[in-house]
């Protein structure tokens, strides 16, 4: 069921529940796209209405993150890079093909080789940073030619990724070009390229490729992993303010 969250719908559900929407997904037809809500998003689509149109159009929209419960409308949490793995792993148990587009410096190909190490069937036919996004989601500088300019670029995938998958379709492509950019990304191009589920995820690859250090499993559990990121990562000190804020709105739609 949705629940609306400072105007924000978030499907109140837990990973397996999910899963298993995106498999019927999967073994059928039609497009759909996922989004991973947590009290960052909310802050910034209450001034981005592209954005904020985005999270409710969605076809699934997973409540990341402890914070959501906050509002006292979400009971479950998950995570977005954990969710990211439960459906890599789904892929390498049922044959579906997986995509990676995103990160920097390589990080997208550090994961999909460590994906293919924890899961060997898994079938990665495309990893790659996928250039430089700006704010709206528009490619401003390419490493491949993406899915932008001509009429005939629009209505494929960039060559190596046809060419390394059977027709060039491709079952789920996960992008991680940071929150909002990604989104906007998947709501310029979805209905162009030849894939069934994309998925924004953030900075997964970071963590599925060891290059960033996950919190320890209680420490997740505590709803401390924010903190756990602040440590090792002292600049995040700044996105760390939307959870004041967040918190804020909260206050502010109680009243």
């Amino acid at each position: 069921m949705k629940k609306n969250v400072l105007g924000v719908k978030i499907d109140d559900i837990t990973s397996e529940e999910a899963l298993e929407r995106v498999k019927g997904w999967l073994e059928g037809k039609g497009k759909y796209y996922i989004v991973t809500p947590n009290p960052e998003f909310l802050v910034a689509a209450q001034k981005d209405q592209v954005f904020r149109k985005l999270l409710n159009d969605a076809d699934l929209s997973i409540p990341d993150g402890v914070g959501l419960k906050l509002s006292g409308k979400v009971k479950n949490t998950v995570y977005g890079v954990d969710f990211m793995e439960k459906l890599v792993e789904m892929s390498n148990d049922y044959g579906f093909t997986v995509g990676l587009l995103g990160g920097k410096g390589g990080v997208a190909k550090r994961a999909a080789e460590c994906l293919r190490k924890k899961y060997p069937k898994v079938k990665i036919v495309f990893a790659d940073s996928g250039g430089e996004i700006d704010d709206d989601g528009n490619v401003i500088a390419r490493t491949l030619n993406l899915i932008q300019g001509t009429k005939q670029s629009n209505e494929r995938l960039p060559r190596p990724f046809g060419a390394r998958n059977d027709g060039g379709s491709l079952d789920i492509l996960f992008v991680a070009f940071g929150h909002i950019k990604q989104e906007k990304w998947i709501g310029k191009n979805l209905k162009k390229i030849p894939v069934k589920v994309a998925m924004g995820v953030g900075g997964a690859f970071d963590y599925l490729s060891g290059e960033v250090m996950r919190a320890p499993k209680f420490i997740r559990v505590l709803g401390l992993e924010w903190l756990f990121r602040l440590i090792l990562q002292p600049w995040r000190i700044k996105r760390q303010l939307a959870l004041v804020k967040y918190m804020i709105l909260l206050g502010s739609s109680r009243t």
